[in-house]
């Protein structure tokens, strides 16, 4: 067991990962009750206030029966770095501990758990606007995979973990690049965590998987999500902030500007849902000996439970 410099063991954190849709909200909440537990989402479109039938949010009811924290603090015009995430979740974390409550860091977004798991030492933000808006210029005028390409060739370790859809993602770490001279990678260096971490993910077949959001996309849109969408824009939020990235709220965007039919828009969904479920699995893969995976399902709160006490009891 690991232990601090005075003596004292690591407090523990239990990670609960894997792709949208495994079920890590419904494990997540069974686990809270069984072993006093508070939930900390490390799903970045969670924090912006107004995306909530599209995200998945917990309710407000669930929230106020199990204590969850880092949702719904910002506005979508006031978007987090990664740094900003990294640090305000640790500080969660340690506040979970004080009151003598179990953390439970639940998410999908592979960049925040990592930071968190590994201690990455995150650079500041880098203040380059020229550098942004030449780039973002050439990638409307050349296409977003010019850009990609460049990235492949100047890191091609951090373009391996970037989808090559995620523009944003591909300037920035350009920007980095062209900024500091150095491998955007490389300035994602590791360092101490400060706490134990035992990290569980949850595993479905990939047709049960595909399944499962299908129906989930129909049970948001069903909900309401298309409008919800359309008042976030009537609110004067721009549809290019970061926030709309969030899975399928650029393809209702391209449906209330007629660009697509309501059914040609669910089958974009689908199909960027299935991109972001492979895409997930360059995070957490399977064979990733510091993972220990279930198979999700009505139990899956119960097996993690047996794998959470006998590693408690090591």
């Amino acid at each position: 067991m690991p232990f601090t410099p005075e003596g004292n063991p690591l407090p523990r954190v239990i990670f609960i990962v894997g792709p949208t849709g495994s079920g890590k909200s419904a494990a997540a909440l069974g686990l809270a009750w069984r072993l006093r537990g508070e939930i900390l989402s490390a799903d970045s479109r969670l924090l912006y206030r107004g995306f909530d039938i599209g995200t998945d949010k917990p309710t407000p009811a669930v929230r106020t029966e199990i204590p969850h924290h880092l949702i719904d603090v910002t506005d979508p015009d006031h978007p987090w770095s990664l740094a900003e995430y990294q640090s305000a979740a640790l500080e969660g974390i340690r506040q979970i501990h004080s009151r003598n409550r179990q953390p439970l860091v639940v998410g999908g977004t592979g960049q925040y758990v990592r930071a968190l798991l590994e201690g990455w030492e995150i650079p500041p933000a880098v203040p380059t606007p020229d550098f942004r808006t030449t780039l973002e210029e050439r990638a409307a005028r050349e296409g977003s995979a010019v850009l990609y390409s460049e990235l492949t060739q100047a890191d091609p370790v951090a373009a391996a973990r970037i989808d090559p859809r995620n523009q944003r993602r591909v300037v920035r770490a350009l920007e980095v690049i062209l900024s500091t001279g150095k491998p955007f990678s490389a300035l994602r260096r590791r360092g101490a965590v400060g706490f134990q971490p035992l990290v569980i993910g949850l595993h479905l077949p990939r047709p049960e998987l595909y399944a499962r959001v299908d129906a989930r996309i129909d049970s948001m849109l069903a909900m309401g999500w298309v409008e919800e969408v359309r008042g976030l824009l009537a609110r004067g939020y721009s549809p290019d902030l970061p926030a709309f990235s969030a899975l399928g709220y650029g393809q209702i965007v391209q449906h209330l500007r007629g660009e697509l039919s309501l059914e040609e828009c669910v089958i974009a969904i689908r199909r960027a849902t299935r991109r972001l479920i492979r895409h997930q699995a360059n995070w957490f893969r399977p064979g990733d000996p510091d993972i220990h995976w279930i198979e999700s399902g009505p139990d899956s709160a119960s097996k993690a439970e047996a794998l959470i006490r006998k590693a408690m009891s090591q």
